[in-house]
C-alpha cells in the first residue's frame, strides 16, 4: 500500500475501474474533483496494470495498488484491507458497480462512500444514487456526475489528458529500432474485451499495405496477449511494404506505449484501452466500433473519426459475435478507414 498524501484538506479515495479505457475516463472526474477541492489529497484505488495511467494524471497524489483479482469476492481479505485505510479518507467515490468494489470503503470506515445503485449495495453506501440511463447515457457522464450533489446538473467537465515523456518515447523508439522518420501510423489490432471488437485482421494488414504505398511509417502496438494478432498482421502484410512495419505489440510496457502513441502522427484501433490512451495524448485516432458503442464509450477527444455499420443487431455489447458473421466490423472497408484517416488529417 502506497503512502497517504499529506495535504491539509479533505481526503479524498477514488476506488476506480478495472479496464485500461475505464481508467483514462475517471480522469475527467479527477479533474473535477481537484477544481472543486484544490487542497483535498487525491488518492485512487485501481489494480496494478492501471498505475501507468495515474502516474500520468496530475490530479492524482497517491495510488493504492488494490490486491483484488478479478471478480475475487475474498470477504475476509476485503475487511483486512479495508480497516488498514480507517481513519486516512473523508469521502470514496466508488465508480464500478459491483458490491465487492464498495466493500473496502464500508470496512475502512470512511464517513462518505458515494456511487451509483447496483448489486444491492444499498447498505454499503452513505450516497446510493440511482441511474437514469438516458440522462447520463455515456460512461464518463456517469464517472463525473458522482463529484456532484445528487440532483444537480452534469457540471462541465475536462476531457482526459495524460502527461507524456518525448524525451523517454525517443529513447524507446531507439531500444526497439525504429526511427521517427515522416509520418507514423500506429495500429492497435488488439480487442482484450473480446473478438466481437475486433476489426479483423486481414483488414488491418490492408490498411497497412495502402498507408505504406503512400509514405508511411507502422508501429504495431499492444499487449503481450497482443503478440499473435500482431503477428499475423505484420504476416499479411505484403512482403514490399513489411520493412515498413514494425511489430511492437508485447514489447512495451503500457507507460513507453503512453509515450509512443504521443509521438504517432495519427492511430488507428479497436474500441480498446489503447483508444483512450490515444486520444487522452492527442493522436489523431480512427476508432473502429463493432459490438460496443461510440455514443457508450467514444474517444474523449477532438480529432477523432468513429466509424461503425449500421446493422440492426449492433451494438450487442458482446464478446463474441452471437450469429457467427461479425459484420458490423467486416464490413468497415480497409479504403474506407484509410481514406477516413487522410480526411481527419486535413480538417
Amino acid at each position: 500500500m502506497n503512502k497517504i498524501s499529506k495535504r491539509k484538506g479533505e481526503r479524498l479515495l477514488v476506488v476506480g475501474p478495472s479496464w485500461v479505457g475505464d481508467m483514462v475516463m475517471t480522469q475527467s472526474l479527477l479533474k473535477l474533483l481537484r477544481r472543486q477541492h484544490p487542497d483535498a489529497s487525491i488518492t485512487v484505488m485501481a489494480p496494478s496494470w492501471c498505475r501507468a495511467l495515474t502516474d500520468r494524471m496530475p490530479e492524482v497524489d497517491c495510488g493504492i495498488e488494490s490486491p483484488f483479482s478479478h471478480g475475487e469476492l475474498s470477504l475476509g481479505k476485503r475487511l483486512k484491507f479495508g480497516r488498514q485505510l480507517s481513519g486516512q479518507f473523508d469521502v470514496a467515490y466508488i465508480l464500478p458497480n459491483s458490491f465487492k468494489s464498495a466493500l473496502v470503503p464500508f470496512f475502512g470506515g470512511i464517513r462518505r462512500r458515494i456511487g451509483w445503485q447496483g448489486e444491492l449495495r444499498d447498505l454499503l453506501l452513505t450516497d446510493c444514487r440511482k441511474l437514469d440511463k438516458k440522462q447520463y447515457p455515456r460512461m464518463v457522464e456517469r464517472f463525473v456526475a458522482l463529484g456532484s450533489d445528487p440532483g444537480e446538473p452534469l457540471p462541465d467537465y475536462d476531457l482526459p489528458k495524460l502527461v507524456t515523456d518525448s524525451q523517454q518515447a525517443e529513447h524507446v523508439a531507439a531500444r526497439l529500432g525504429v526511427t521517427i522518420n515522416g509520418q507514423v501510423l500506429a495500429v492497435c489490432p488488439g480487442a482484450e474485451f473480446g473478438d466481437a471488437k475486433q476489426w479483423p485482421l486481414e483488414h488491418y494488414a490492408k490498411l497497412c499495405d495502402l498507408a505504406v504505398s503512400s509514405g508511411w511509417q507502422i508501429w504495431i502496438l499492444g499487449s503481450p496477449n497482443d503478440r499473435e494478432a500482431g503477428s499475423q498482421v505484420l504476416s499479411a502484410v505484403a512482403e514490399s511494404n513489411r520493412s515498413h512495419c514494425f511489430n511492437l505489440t508485447g514489447r512495451t510496457s503500457l507507460t513507453e506505449a503512453i509515450d509512443l502513441l504521443s509521438l504517432a502522427s495519427a492511430t488507428v484501433t479497436n474500441d480498446s484501452g489503447l483508444m483512450h490512451i490515444a486520444a487522452a495524448v492527442g493522436s489523431p485516432l480512427v476508432a473502429l466500433y463493432g459490438s460496443s458503442s461510440h455514443y457508450f464509450t467514444p474517444p474523449l477527444a477532438e480529432r477523432v473519426k468513429s466509424l461503425s455499420t449500421n446493422i440492426d443487431c449492433r451494438p450487442c455489447f458482446k464478446r463474441q459475435c452471437p450469429l457467427g458473421h461479425k459484420r458490423c466490423l467486416t464490413e468497415i472497408a480497409p479504403v474506407e478507414v484509410f481514406e477516413s484517416l487522410r480526411d481527419l488529417l486535413l480538417s
